[in-house]
């Protein structure tokens, strides 16, 4: 459980729909981001993902090349 001051966790839930990510994973976003600038983050966390969804690659119509998609 985490304690915000409810307009803080409301700038979090916007800015988290924007990146296209959950105010939870917002949220980790930015203390690894914090941590790793502070060259805090420990030895074998990965640093902070890029925004939005990935999908898993799945083989396209042609000789099984894959295909991505969306984001």
């Amino acid at each position: 459980m985490l304690r915000l001051d409810p307009a803080v966790y409301s700038a979090l839930a916007r800015w988290a729909a924007d990146e296209l990510r959950s105010t939870n994973a917002q949220i980790e976003f930015l203390l690894r981001q914090a941590l790793a600038g502070a060259a805090r983050l420990p030895h074998g966390v990965e640093p902070a993902p890029p925004p939005g969804r990935w999908r898993a690659r799945v083989p396209g119509p042609d000789e099984g090349e894959p295909v991505i998609r969306g984001r």
